[in-house]
């Protein structure tokens, strides 16, 4: 089977032994394009100008050819990438690579995706996943993680970023998967390995900035940038002024690219806040209504948002399916950890009742003033959406690599308290997500790890630093100076996961215990799932004690009864029903007695009545 997305931009095969080669250049007087022939060699051929800042040409029969290494030359002195460039061997400053998708030949005709009740995700890094950093390397371990209970493995970006290292949040060629993790096809081999696992694969993409370093498009193109929004990486993406016809293409272009040609399962779309656009349908809208009317026709395509804003009004639109809910995260953190610095402050108050406002209504904040932003009213409504509107975690690729030193919470946690907190998020109706290596709570960190060069890397190793001098801990400056510097080729190779110490205690019963949550979750919580609605209700109990009520989508009632304190807390909370998982197994005994111990979890369903 032949999947290729056919598009306006970039290096396009034809059916004859041709190539079509199309770039948007509003600012050229002339494109010339230039086919590499051999070492230090290359011809140069003119390309027609069309309206509009369109530039093309279709070489002659066998004149270029799918490996062809190319670039363009505007107006004689500034050779650049093409930015929809399929694959770019030489990182984003030197030629692209023209390739053929429809050279692979794919064999998952038959998938058609998980419903996304079924969603328990694993976000990864693919340059740090193993020891080889590669999607070949990440392949070998499907099976464990299908093994572990997980439904689908959500890829952090892997578009052209500059270097050999980066988290993926400064790609500047969308359309190329990087060529330190491997080439297109055998990223194309992963999904559909995955895919004969039973398990989606998902893709982060940023669609709200450019990184700093290979982005030439201010050069040629300067219409791709807003003059009439800004964001804290410049210039906003102009998705609403003039131009932006075009600029809107690229990105609904790239997001159909990778669901089609790649056969990617989902998107999750990197701070949504960043993308700037008062048009209506805006850019969300209108990419999501073309995956929906696209790839979403014939399969499960699931999108996610990443929304610091805790704007609610998108969620169910078309193929959007949830959003990140940063705010679980937050709450959980503060009880299991006691910190309250930077925006954990806005939950400091009530961090349980924070809590079971999530796990009830969704956000915890829903349009109330967030202390951390000054007062600024932050949220909108979410109560009236469904459990699986929100994706929550206790760790992610943020929450971790953005600390100093890139902790990892089993590193900073008590491990009864952490158990608990597992046992809330894991069988809660939400689609949980892990970050790779928390089930067997890897001894290794995760670090903010970057390879720019220059001035660049210099500014950005004292920006990191100087992002925690508000923090009692860094306000010295030597304290700052041990932050470990992100162009150093060692935080990198700190932050690979140790597959090593799998069958080493506490690691083996860390995997074992996230195995045995997801099993019960896949047996009682998942199957029930279909046609919930929101509209759970919560009650706090003493100091730490919560209860958590949901109606399931077979008429059936699930019951969460937990206490995440220190201290046992005295009051009763009613429940009924079966019992599918106790931290302790006389813990009904103890409730029915009034007692709730510490850090203690309890799990009920009650059938629907007859």
């Amino acid at each position: 089977m032949k999947r290729v997305h056919d598009m306006p931009f970039g290096a396009t095969v034809l059916a004859d032994d041709r190539i079509r080669f199309r770039l948007w250049a509003p600012a050229a007087q002339q494109v010339e394009l230039r086919l590499q022939q051999g070492a230090g060699t290359e011809t140069g051929l003119p390309m027609q100008a069309l309206a509009d800042g369109w530039f093309e040409l279709v070489t002659a029969p066998h004149q270029a050819a799918p490996g062809t290494r190319y670039r363009y030359r505007i107006d004689g002195r500034l050779d650049v990438p093409d930015p929809a460039s399929r694959a770019n061997p030489g990182d984003v400053h030197g030629h692209s690579q023209v390739i053929d998708a429809a050279a692979f030949d794919w064999q998952d005709a038959a998938w058609r995706g998980h419903p996304w009740h079924e969603a328990v995700i694993y976000e990864l890094h693919t340059g740090t996943f193993t020891a080889e950093g590669t999607f070949a390397a990440a392949m070998q371990r499907l099976d464990y993680l299908a093994d572990l209970g997980v439904t689908a493995i959500e890829l952090m970006p892997v578009a052209d970023f500059p270097g050999k290292r980066n988290w993926g949040y400064d790609g500047v060629l969308l359309y190329a998967p990087d060529t330190s993790y491997g080439t297109p096809d055998e990223l194309k081999t992963l999904v559909q390995a995955a895919h004969a696992r039973g398990l989606m694969v998902l893709l982060d993409v940023v669609y709200n900035h450019f990184g700093p370093d290979g982005n030439y498009l201010h050069a040629y193109a300067p219409p791709f940038f807003s003059q009439r929004h800004h964001t804290p990486w410049g210039a906003a993406i102009n998705f609403d002024d003039s131009g932006s016809r075009t600029v809107r293409d690229f990105f609904i272009h790239n997001a159909l690219y990778w669901l089609e040609e790649y056969h990617f399962d989902g998107l999750r779309l990197d701070a949504v806040h960043a993308i700037l656009d008062d048009s209506r349908p805006d850019i969300i809208e209108e990419l999501a209504a073309a995956v929906h009317a696209g790839p979403g026709r014939s399969r499960k395509v699931h999108l996610i948002l990443e929304n610091d804003a805790n704007a609610a009004r998108y969620i169910g639109q078309a193929s959007i399916a949830a959003q990140w809910n940063d705010d679980i995260h937050h709450a959980l953190h503060i009880l299991l950890t006691g910190e309250q610095d930077g925006y954990y402050a806005d939950y400091a108050d009530q961090p349980v009742r924070h809590l079971a406002r999530c796990l009830a209504e969704g956000f915890a904040f829903q349009g109330e003033p967030s202390g951390f932003r000054e007062g600024r009213l932050r949220g909108e409504t979410s109560t009236h959406l469904p459990p699986g509107a929100f994706v929550n975690f206790t760790q992610t690729h943020d929450q971790v690599g953005n600390r100093a030193y890139g902790e990892r919470l089993s590193m900073l946690a008590q491990p009864v308290s952490l158990r608990a907190a597992l046992a809330v998020v894991l069988l809660a109706p939400s689609p949980p997500m892990l970050f790779m290596g928390e089930e067997f709570a890897a001894a290794t960190p995760f670090q903010f790890f970057c390879d720019f060069q220059g001035e660049l890397a210099l500014a950005v190793t004292a920006g990191r630093r100087r992002e925690f001098a508000g923090f009692r801990e860094f306000a010295d400056p030597g304290a700052q100076a041990r932050i470990p510097d992100p162009n150093d080729p060692a935080t990198f190779e700190r932050s690979k996961l140790d597959w090593a110490s799998l069958d080493q205690p506490p690691h083996r019963e860390w995997l074992a215990f996230y195995r045995e949550l997801l099993a019960l979750r896949r047996v009682h919580v998942m199957p029930r799932l279909p046609g919930m609605h929101g509209g759970a209700r919560f009650e706090l109990i003493g100091a730490r004690g919560l209860a958590v009520r949901w109606h399931l989508g077979d008429g059936a009632q699930l019951t969460l009864l937990a206490n995440l304190g220190d201290e046992a807390v005295a009051g009763k909370s009613g429940f009924a029903g079966k019992a599918f998982y106790l931290s302790q197994p006389d813990l009904p005994e103890l409730f029915s007695a009034g007692c709730m111990p510490a850090w203690c979890v309890a799990w009920f369903i009650e059938e629907a009545s007859q």
